[in-house]
């Protein structure tokens, strides 16, 4: 057979085969998110996009330094697809083997050594997916466009595949099923006789078949600081239930240890009656509790801070959103609420909680519950009937603020529009309820209250006649009241709290020695911080002032956990290895190492080709011709990350929200890729840029009346909506590498290790700018690196190079 017929007939199996391993690694990539909020902390959710970019920005470089010397590439990208597959599971083991312990990073320093170590191990996957890409690009010259939709189609169709196989998999599972595409994607590069392939097919389909069944060595080992490390600890536990879905893993854990009462005063002496714990991602219990008759739990209850709002609204129609396993449910019915309408996002704690049956008394069956499974705050965005009581129910474990370990997570729950769309939902005199942990010095309460005094006041109230809080020994309650308080009210409020041994914190007529009587603290800080943000004739100056950043998170900004300064760097560097300090002190430093490592590692990668470089060859115009491949790799990150953070609003969770913006922008961006040929680089990337801007102005909308529609329809929002930008995303970085190949070959591979390497800083910078100046901040600093782009393709591409006889033909 003619070579160059040959060859036309392989090129689909290349196609098909970068499909399944970019499908592949993109689901590895979802996965890991998933595997480190288990076996760690959200906090290392987000690197696994950096792991990612490193990986492929290692690959460009290595296809930089070896040049022309692939002589085999069908050999090549088999061994690059197998070695995805290996090396993949073999990270993970050895995360599992030589687990990071991040609540003793300030201690040990080795913890850091070894966060490194996992950094490199798991981008090494990432490694052979992106050199088998970038070898590709380089070999199918003229036909960059198509190589590249293969490449982003199929990533989006790993996205899907993240978010649907787990429930059969787990995430343990699904490692070894990304392996096993990768074995069948080299399958499809190599294409071997069949006698040949049978070895590999058999390995491919092994991997395949023990997804379903994963060997307990692959089982996730848990940080010992999670709370299931702990119950699991107990001599008589027995684990009820383990399931996965495709944004959480539940666990129930049975003990005649396990009590969970938080929020009593001190002249309660009830016992709780037998509770089962049930955990999310291996954190965060909840009790499911034995019962069938609320009654019988009212004396328990009535000692609780959630009960008075009930006590203040008899017969309400109660709303409780995130009940997790029905505690609060109980306290509302238990305290005469005539309804409760139960709001929870995640179906596999319902079915959790269902599977105890009638030892847990049928729940979310029960006639006076009204179950909805759904984000709250898309209930909150629709038109339905006020409620009298609405609870934000308090689903975290306490954690000191100095160890900031949910600085990183997202909570639109507890954002300004958040709470102003729960003040909507209420009757007039309605009472919404936040409990929080009590601090010290306080943060999460004070910016709970915070955040009630400026939902108050976007309403129509007046936060100083509105507000209430009371302080048990280690819980805060605030209620917000829409309209003020009236006198009746505040009397029965100091009647309850005198006889439970609870502390007012705040009341329109609060005296100081009302403050700090029965859970006494060394000086009424609780109270002091209150009445100074109530009372503050300058708020915002307050607040900047405050030794914690306790500020009202926005939806732009919505990390309420997140209470980092940068003037508490030196007392945190001060008291490196002398105390213990979780994530490595306020639970910013972290990160802020990762951005370090990033940089170092980017430097690395950029610069290395030039020990590889023939000596000789002209240098003039280098940097030049390479710097909009380093713009394009920042901006597509600067753009990706906020757009993935926004959505976790609109979609109901960061899985959700990963597989449908990458699918959505990676489908698009595919799409765009191929229409690429059809406009001038010039063109392509100031269309990118104008979107941008556009998309920037317009991430309110996702906190509007669009957030109330059903879950489909908000998914098919998201998918029309990003269409555009993902259009126009997808079309410059095929135009710039097509003129770069027709002008200088040799620097393909170079040009993708710097997108590479510069997105690897950019996923991690992006994260944190979103931290300090919020979502529209970041996708203004993308346009700019978009801007970045066209400027210097617009130069790079004004000459030709050195020696050139000229500009091409087309």
């Amino acid at each position: 057979m003619h070579p160059a017929r040959r060859s036309l007939r392989r090129v689909p199996c290349d196609l098909v085969g970068l499909f399944l391993l970019s499908a592949a690694s993109l689901a590895f990539e979802v996965n890991l998110t998933r595997l480190f909020s288990v076996a760690q902390f959200y906090h290392f959710a987000f690197m696994t996009v950096s792991l990612a970019l490193l990986g492929f920005g290692a690959s460009g470089t290595f296809l930089s330094l070896v040049g022309g010397r692939v002589r085999r590439p069908e050999r090549a990208l088999a061994s690059l697809a197998w070695g995805f597959a290996l090396s993949a599971v073999g990270a993970y083991g050895l995360t599992q083997a030589l687990p990071f312990d991040s609540f003793r990073v300030a201690l040990d320093p080795g913890q850091w050594g070894i966060l490194a170590l996992h950094y490199l191990a798991l981008a090494l996957p990432f490694f052979c997916a992106g050199a088998a890409t970038g070898l590709l690009l380089s070999l199918r010259r003229g036909r960059v466009g198509p190589t590249y939709a293969a490449n982003l189609t199929g990533s989006a169709m790993g996205c899907l595949l993240a978010v649907v196989a787990p429930s059969r998999t787990g995430a343990e599972g699904m490692v070894l099923l990304t392996a096993a595409l990768g074995g069948l994607s080299a399958l499809l590069f190599a294409r071997p006789r069949w006698p040949g392939a049978l070895p590999q097919l058999l390995a491919a389909g092994g991997m395949l078949l023990a997804a379903f069944r994963p060997p307990p060595l692959l089982e996730i080992r848990l940080s010992p600081y999670k709370g299931l490390s702990y119950a699991l600890q107990y001599p008589d536990h027995r684990l009820l239930l383990r399931a996965w879905n495709g944004i959480s893993r539940v666990d129930v854990v049975e003990s005649a240890l396990i009590r969970s009462l938080p929020g009593q005063g001190l002249a309660c002496r009830g016992q709780p009656p037998l509770q089962r714990a049930l955990f999310v991602d291996g954190d965060d219990l909840s009790p499911i509790t034995h019962a069938s008759d609320p009654a019988e739990l009212a004396p328990l209850t009535d000692c609780l801070l959630s009960a008075l709002p009930y006590r203040l609204r008899p017969g309400a129609r109660a709303l409780v959103l995130d009940p997790r396993g029905g505690w609060d449910l109980w306290v509302a019915l238990a305290q005469g609420a005539r309804s409760v309408t139960a709001v929870e996002p995640n179906p596999l704690v319902v079915a959790a909680v269902r599977a105890q049956g009638a030892w847990a008394g049928n729940l979310y069956d029960r006639p006076d519950v009204t179950l909805f499974v759904e984000d709250g705050r898309a209930f909150l965005a629709r038109a339905g009937p006020p409620h009298d009581v609405i609870l934000l129910a308090l689903s975290a474990p306490y954690h000191p603020v100095t160890s900031g370990a949910y600085s990183l997570a997202e909570n639109y729950r507890y954002t300004v529009e958040g709470f102003v769309a729960a003040m909507r939902r209420l009757t007039d005199g309605g009472l919404l309820a936040v409990v929080r942990w009590a601090q010290s010095p306080p943060s999460e309460e004070v910016r709970a209250f915070a955040l009630a005094i400026a939902a108050v006041e976007r309403t129509g109230g007046d936060p100083a006649r509105s507000l209430v809080a009371l302080r048990s020994y280690n819980q805060v309650l605030i209620l917000a009241r829409r309209g003020p308080f009236t006198a009746p009210e505040l009397a029965a409020i100091r009647e309850f709290a005198a006889a439970r041994s609870l502390d007012l914190a705040y009341a329109p007529d609060i005296r100081p020695e009302e403050a700090n009587r029965y859970n006494v603290m060394p000086t009424p800080e609780h109270y002091r911080a209150f009445v100074g943000l109530m009372e503050a004739e300058d708020r915002a100056r307050w607040l900047a002032e405050y030794p914690f950043d306790v500020a009202p998170p926005t939806d732009d900004r919505p990390f309420f956990g997140h209470f980092f300064r940068w003037r508490q760097v030196p007392e945190v560097l001060a008291m490196a290895g002398h105390i213990w300090q979780p994530f490595g002190g306020a639970g910013y430093l972290v990160p802020l190492a990762l951005l370090g490592m990033a940089v170092v590692a980017a430097a690395a990668l950029i610069l290395l080709p030039l020990a590889g470089r023939k000596p000789g060859r002209p240098a003039r115009g280098l940097p030049l011709r390479l710097a909009p491949f380093g713009f394009l790799g920042l901006a597509f990150m600067l753009v990706e990350i906020p757009l993935l953070q926004r959505f976790i609003l609109f979609l109901g969770h960061p899985a959700y929200a990963m597989a449908g913006v990458l699918g959505a922008l990676l489908v698009f961006s595919g799409l765009g890729s191929l229409l690429s040929a059809r406009v001038s680089p010039g063109r392509a990337l100031g269309g990118v840029v104008g979107v941008v801007v556009l998309y920037g102005l317009g991430t309110s909308l996702l906190s509007g009346p669009l957030l109330g529609l059903p879950f489909g329809a908000r998914a098919a929002v998201t998918a029309l909506g990003l269409a555009p930008l993902g259009v126009v995303m997808g079309m410059p970085f095929p135009r710039l590498l097509e003129a770069l190949q027709e002008r200088d070959p040799a620097l393909v591979p170079w040009a993708w290790g710097v997108n590479g390497a510069l997105s690897v800083v950019a996923s991690v910078l992006a994260a944190l700018m979103a931290l300090s100046w919020g979502f529209r901040t970041v996708l203004m600093a993308g346009a700019a690196a978009y801007l970045g782009a066209w400027l210097t393709s617009a130069w790079a591409w004004r000459s030709p190079p050195s020696g050139a006889a000229g500009p091409p033909t087309r």
